[in-house]
């Protein structure tokens, strides 16, 4: 019964969002609004939605960064992202991030709506992540929050530590900068200082470098962030 499909809708052009959600809610779907990223966390943090209709180019949190941080937190509901950016590079990294489909603005409402039917019946998602990862004789398993290593030991990871492993293997040979980590990790309204970041950094070369002075794997890039190197 459609009366009972959570749709959580995410847009921040006042009239479009308006338009979408009567039609959407004339089609008998319950929806609920937010206007910016980091409305759109908060919001997700308090209620289960069935799909996620999200805007890229958004206030505060950027759309990306929510797709991200929704699937670094395991919420699985299908992903219909929203964009004025019509390039195949902009729809790979969509794809990537873990969204299930992808409609360029402008679009007919009518394929807006087939759309959402289609995530709705069962569409899978393209970019979803795995759930374990090796490197250098280490495995990470990201649900479980736990990483066994190279010598045998398990580690038992914090669920922020899991969260920031996955998000730098995800980028693995790219800097991923601290305000995307403190956007995608912490969440745009709890930010903690640059030092929590090293001091998780620091913990991650005590687990998994043969030497911590002299990292392989985590490295820092001064002024800018952090990079995994597998």
């Amino acid at each position: 019964m459609k009366a009972t499909i959570n749709i959580l809708l995410v847009e921040d052009e006042p009239n479009l969002h308006h338009s979408l959600k009567l039609n959407l809610t004339l089609e008998g779907y319950e929806v609920t609004s937010a206007f910016d990223g980091a409305q759109a966390l908060q919001t997700l943090q308090e209620a289960h939605f069935d799909a996620i209709i999200l805007d890229l180019m958004l206030p505060k949190v950027d759309g990306i960064a929510v797709l991200e941080t929704l699937r670094l937190n395991k919420i699985e509901a299908p992903v219909l992202i929203l964009s004025a950016r019509a390039n195949s590079a902009d729809r790979i990294e969509g794809l990537k991030k873990g969204a299930n489909d992808y409609l360029t603005k402008p679009f007919a409402l009518e394929e807006l709506l087939l759309r959402v039917q289609n995530l709705l019946s069962g569409g899978k998602r393209l970019g979803s992540s795995a759930d374990t990862y090796t490197f250098g004789g280490h495995v990470l398993y990201f649900s479980a929050q736990q990483a066994r290593l190279a010598n045998g030991q398990t580690v038992e990871l914090s669920k922020k530590e899991s969260m920031l492993l996955q998000l730098l293997v995800q980028h693995a040979g790219e800097v991923v900068t601290r305000e995307k980590i403190l956007q995608t990790v912490w969440g745009y309204q709890v930010f903690p200082t640059t030092r929590t970041i090293d001091n998780f950094i620091l913990n991650f070369r005590k687990y998994f470098e043969s030497d911590s002075k002299r990292p392989r794997h985590f490295l820092s890039v001064r002024s800018m962030g952090y990079k995994f190197m597998p």
